[in-house]
Order: C-alpha cells, then structure tokens, then sequence
C-alpha cells in the first residue's frame, strides 16, 4: 500500500508539473512584462539619436542604425532568417527610384527570425520601418516616434519571444521581424519585400505593424492609454477578434477605430507598410498613435516620447503576435481584398 501511495504521489506532482507547464505555454504575461519602458528608453535613445542623422533611406546614418538592429539580435542570439545569407535584404537604387526619381541610393530591410516549433513554414511577420526623413537645412529630423518608437518595439517584441523560446516556450509558427527601408519614400522596402518574399506568400499568415506609438494625438490629450487599431478586420474577422481579446484580456488599452473607417479621409490603412501585405492578401493590422505637432518636424524628440505607453503598445503587439503564433489553425481570410 505504501508503494501504490508513493506512486500516486509522484504522479500526481508530474501531472501537475505538466499542468503548470501547459498553463506557462498559453500565458504570454511573464515574457510581456519584459518589454519595459526603460529598454525601449535605452534603445530609442541610440536609434533617434544626431549620430544616425535622422536615417533618411540608403543614408550613412540609416545604414548605421542598421548595423544597431543587427547588433541588438546578434546580443539576444536572435538570427537571420532561414534562407538568407545574413540580416540584410539589400534593395538596388533602381528599385527604389523607379516609381519617383529622388537619387535614393542603395537601401536594404533587416531582417531577423525566430523559427517555429511545430508549423516553421507558417510565417508571421511583425514590421516596422527604420528609415527617417534626414537632414533638411542642415537640421537633423531624429524621428523618435515615426519611426523610432516601432523600430524599438519590434527589437523588445523579439527580445521577448526569444526569451519564452529559451524558457521552453517558444512559438509554433516562425516570425519575421521586418525593419523595412524607404517608407518615407513611398512604401518602398515593406514593396520590395511583398513582391520578393523570403518566404511564400501563400505561407504568410499575417503581418503586426507598428508605426508610431510613443506620443498621444490631441484626439486623447488627457490620456495615453489608447492606441488606433487600423486595418484588422479589412481582410479577416479572427485577426480582429484576437486583437480585441487580447487586449481585454492582457493589455486593457482603449482601442480605437476611428481611422479604420474605409471612408476616413486620412486614408491611413493605405500610408503605412502593412498595406503591402494587405494587398497580396495577408491579414494585417496597424497599431499607431496619431499625428501630433512634430510629426515630420525636426522636434519629433526622444525627450517627448511617453515611455509607458510605448512600453504597453508594443506589449498589445506582443499578445497580438502569441496568439497568432500559437493557435491551433491560422487566421482565416474571410473578406474580399478591397
């Protein structure tokens, strides 16, 4: 009898081993709470700074802040994709000055991946783009918010499944984490990638992009707990109703819709680079704060940035991303590509 109870002790204390492990698996908060104001504070303090000369596309300073990204994956032991011969996916001039000559020189996307554990051939792509407007009249445009404060979330995003992959936890489908080049040019780089994908398009289960979250809109000018959520349910009613759930359930920032009216005149779903992916089908949503008085202007400064809710906006991306990775089948594309 002794020994029966012995080993119905054990099995009791690995069943609930399990069950703990089980729980962990499907509970993003501990690796959510490692994206922190203060990480993204040190970040963004080095990917806005005048050293990187406002990371206008193809510039010295763009290219400076790349090798930063890169550096930053390399520390976390994040690699390049599968497929690739290093982090860059480089972008001939050409390219980019085929639908408008402005003399852009060379450019290049950073790539990094994380690679799934039971659907690595599904691949979620989480975006955001690097590049600035420069130098104008010999003043530096820093860009912190557009698009610093996503460069910086996407780094933290992956920091942070990187972590739960090292804790056992690791994502089921692959991500992608995508620094596009030459958005303030015209969409070009989230363009180059959509028409040249490392990966098939038909794999790409959808595409997070982030582009500015760090400031507020006068639209909210008493608080900085929102964010505008555009695009989520244009191509797929699941990639609405995860975002929505997962920010009742982890997040509990406002959520609002007003720029993912069709009619909306800012006509926001088509200007940033999520579109790129929406237009060859993939589910996509963007996460953006507004435009404040410095957007565009040489006073769009780190020192205005509000870190905390920076820190929860790119923790919403996150449970976004778990889910998408996670979930039993992919996201269903269930409306007509507008």
């Amino acid at each position: 009898m002794k020994k029966v109870l012995t080993l119905l002790v054990i099995f009791t204390t690995l069943s609930c081993i399990a069950q703990k492990k089980a729980v962990n698996n499907d509970d993003p908060t501990k690796f959510m709470n490692s994206i922190t104001a203060e990480k993204l504070k040190t970040k963004l303090t080095i990917v806005a700074s005048d050293e990187m000369e406002g990371r206008d596309t193809g510039s010295k300073g763009q290219k400076k802040a790349g090798k930063y990204l890169i550096s930053q994956y390399k520390k976390s032991k994040i690699s390049f994709p599968t497929g690739a011969k290093n982090y860059y996916q480089p972008i001939p001039a050409a390219y980019l000055n085929a639908k408008r000559n402005e003399n852009l020189p060379d450019s290049e996307n950073i790539w990094a991946f994380i690679k799934g554990s039971e659907k690595p051939d599904e691949i979620l792509v989480i975006s955001a783009h690097y590049d600035h407007v420069g130098i104008k009249n010999g003043e530096i445009y820093n860009g912190a918010d557009d698009d610093g404060s996503g460069t910086v979330a996407v780094l933290q995003i992956a920091e942070a499944f990187q972590k739960a992959k090292k804790a056992g936890h690791g994502p089921k489908r692959s991500i992608l984490f995508l620094h596009v080049t030459g958005e303030e040019h015209g969409l070009h780089g989230s363009r180059f990638y959509s028409e040249n994908p490392l990966f098939p398009i038909a794999n790409t289960i959808a595409d997070i992009n982030i582009d500015m979250i760090g400031r507020r809109d006068v639209e909210h000018a008493n608080t900085n707990n929102y964010v505008y959520v555009i695009g989520a349910d244009r191509l797929s009613s699941d990639l609405h109703n995860i975002t929505v759930a997962q920010n009742d359930k982890y997040t509990k920032i406002d959520l609002d819709f007003k720029f993912n009216d069709p009619k909306d005149p800012n006509h926001f779903y088509e200007r940033s680079d999520h579109y790129n992916f929406a237009k060859h089908g993939i589910p996509a949503v963007f996460l953006f704060n507004g435009v404040h008085a410095d957007y565009h202007q040489k006073t769009d400064e780190v020192d205005k940035i509000e870190f905390d809710a920076l820190a929860k906006r790119a923790q919403l991306a996150f449970v976004i991303a778990w889910d998408l990775a996670n979930r039993p089948d992919r996201i269903v594309v269930d409306k007509p590509i507008l």
